[in-house]
């Protein structure tokens, strides 16, 4: 009698749910599927909890009524009019800031690339103080001011930082010295502006949602809803690229203008956010690799970047309308968060160069 032997099954990687449509094609793993399921729920626990807190303290049950419409009067306009706008604010520019984070990272292949340390936010913050200070303009003349000088921006530093390519390190020094030299512009704004002009320009420049209104939601989100779209349509090149442009371009993928879709995408993301809500910064920093560590992926991904940063800027907005001593812009929140995790994310970088 010959012995069995025993056969062992050889491992493919993780399941993967794969969703296709005519041109296409979205690979997550399970793993992805549950973390994005999990971050969306804690999302929406976040947002009933601020539709429920403030000087006029409210039940889940009436906030949900109202949501549904079965509430009239004073209880409704509190939900609907008054805190909703903001709630969907802090949802829908988080997830543009962590998308804009995830694609900037990918594109340089450092954790470090976020647009508001490469210049990009602080070139948005010009181009709309100058809408504001100089033009006075509507919302519109202010969205695409921001879309201007960050556009402006990134050419700028893309160009200073061209040496035979554009290698992640040098992106991130040149953006350093152009942010600080655009922050020193705006100062100068500033201080030439009107008392009443400069201390509502320096507020906004903060990162606030106080001036948000369903006018600005609206016209935000559709902007942000069809970049985010644009995004995943150039997700499976961005991958690709994260491989090195030779690798890529093996692949067929035409390096440069994917390249230029995914810049412009992710700074037209950063300005719209900049126009309605002014810089907030670190989330496009943080969210990504918070991301990327909570599901496990090889790289970075656009759907879990997307709802944590939904999720950070809902909650410190929280904090800093309802934790805080007195209620502070979101943007000095997102600051002492990104702040603590640019120091950690120094101090691990060192540790494994040594």
């Amino acid at each position: 009698m010959s012995a069995e032997v025993p056969v062992e099954r050889v491992g493919f990687g993780r399941p993967v749910l794969v969703l296709r449509s005519r041109r296409i094609a979205v690979r997550l793993t399970w793993r992805s599927v549950v973390v994005c399921a999990v971050l969306a729920l804690l999302a929406a626990g976040m947002a009933v909890l601020a539709l429920m807190t403030g000087s006029y303290q409210l039940s889940p049950g009436q906030v949900v009524s109202a949501l549904r419409g079965s509430e009239t009067g004073i209880i409704r306009d509190i939900v609907v009019e008054w805190r909703l706008p903001r709630v969907v604010a802090a949802l829908v520019f988080g997830a543009a800031l962590g998308v804009s984070g995830a694609i900037l990272q990918s594109l340089v292949r450092n954790p470090l690339a976020d647009p508001s340390i490469i210049g990009f936010s602080q070139g948005s913050y010009t181009g709309a103080l100058v809408v504001i200070l100089v033009v006075n303009g509507s919302y519109v003349q202010l969205v695409c001011g921001a879309l201007v000088g960050g556009m402006a921006t990134a050419l700028a530093v893309y160009v200073l930082a061209y040496r035979n390519g554009v290698q992640g390190f040098r992106l991130i020094v040149v953006g350093i010295g152009v942010s600080a030299m655009l922050s020193s512009v705006n100062t100068w704004l500033i201080l030439k502006a009107e008392l009443d002009q400069a201390l509502s320009a320096a507020a906004w420049g903060a990162g606030s949602l106080n001036g948000v209104s369903w006018g600005r939601v609206v016209v935000g989100g559709a902007c942000i809803a069809a970049l985010v779209l644009l995004a995943g349509i150039l997700s499976r090149p961005m991958r690709q690229m994260e491989l090195g442009d030779d690798a890529a371009a093996s692949q067929g993928v035409r390096v440069s203008p994917a390249r230029l879709g995914l810049i412009v995408v992710a700074v037209a993301l950063t300005a719209t956010v900049t126009a309605a809500a002014g810089p907030i910064a670190f989330i496009s920093l943080v969210a990504p690799q918070i991301g990327r560590r909570l599901a496990r992926t090889a790289g970075i991904t656009l759907a879990p970047a997307a709802l944590v940063g939904a999720l950070l800027c809902l909650a410190s907005d929280y904090v800093a309308q309802h934790v805080a001593p007195t209620p502070l812009p979101v943007g000095m929140i997102t600051v002492m968060l990104g702040g603590g995790y640019l120091g950690y994310l120094l101090f691990t970088e060192a540790r494994r160069r040594l």
